[in-house]
């Protein structure tokens, strides 16, 4: 009778766990990155479809401005307030979250990004990683990427944090033309476990034309295309 018991114990701790485990998956997916939600916006788009070619479609005019204004250069490097200035530079026409730390828990597919209520010190500690080398550089790089900090747009602005500290540290930038989406994607989900993918893909990408508006413009062709945006390319939309 008490082996059964236990057995019956067992059993419905079991189901408790896998419960647990459900509500909380579906409490992530009901936050999860852009296709389960419609994001409120500026422009007044109520169709995903539409609202994502838009963005596409400002967003690149916003990161050609930013390179062919200089602006980038009067933002601070390597910190969060300078990766939330780039976002807000890119975003502010169509959302008002554009440079603040989002207030809703993220996931894509089965990765969870830092939890909102660790959000701030997160960011506190990111700030604080060195970057003496490129290695110091991408494992910094990998942690903001798991902060996540906005509602939507990381991956983009992050890419381009991400040069403006290697320009800075070692006068190199990513061509990111050179790494393909398939490759990129997977090792930056494995990256918080084992960066050595991830950080044998950039370094084999590394340029020192750090001031080279076409390798800029491609790489934000790429950046755009890890994301799923590919309506329009820089090329067309520099007139």
């Amino acid at each position: 009778m008490e082996v059964q018991a236990n057995l019956a114990n067992k059993k419905l701790k079991n189901k408790e766990h896998l419960l647990v485990e459900k509500i909380s998956a579906l409490w992530y997916n009901i936050y999860s990155l852009r296709g389960d939600v419609m994001l409120d916006n500026k422009l007044g788009i109520t169709n995903e479809i539409e609202l994502a070619k838009e963005e596409e479609r400002i967003t690149k005019i916003k990161a050609l401005e930013l390179f062919d204004t200089n602006k980038i250069n009067e933002f601070e490097v390597g910190t969060f307030k300078g990766l939330t200035d780039i976002h807000k530079y890119l975003f502010s026409s169509i959302y008002n979250f554009a440079g603040k730390v989002r207030d809703v828990n993220l996931a894509k597919g089965n990765f969870r990004f830092a939890p909102i209520m660790y959000l701030e010190e997160a960011l506190k500690k990111i700030d604080d990683m060195p970057e003496n080398n490129f290695d110091d550089i991408i494992k910094k790089y990998i942690e903001m990427n798991v902060a996540h900090p906005f509602r939507e747009g990381n991956g983009r602005s992050t890419r381009i944090w991400l040069d403006m500290i290697l320009k800075k540290e070692l006068g190199k930038v990513v061509d990111w033309s050179k790494i393909n989406k398939e490759e990129y994607l997977l090792a930056m989900e494995r990256s918080p476990i084992k960066d050595t993918e991830i950080n044998i893909l950039l370094k084999n990408a590394l340029t020192n034309k750090i001031n080279d508006r076409e390798v800029y413009m491609k790489g934000i062709d790429t950046s755009y295309k890890y994301e799923g945006y590919n309506t329009y390319t820089m090329n067309e939309l520099d007139k």
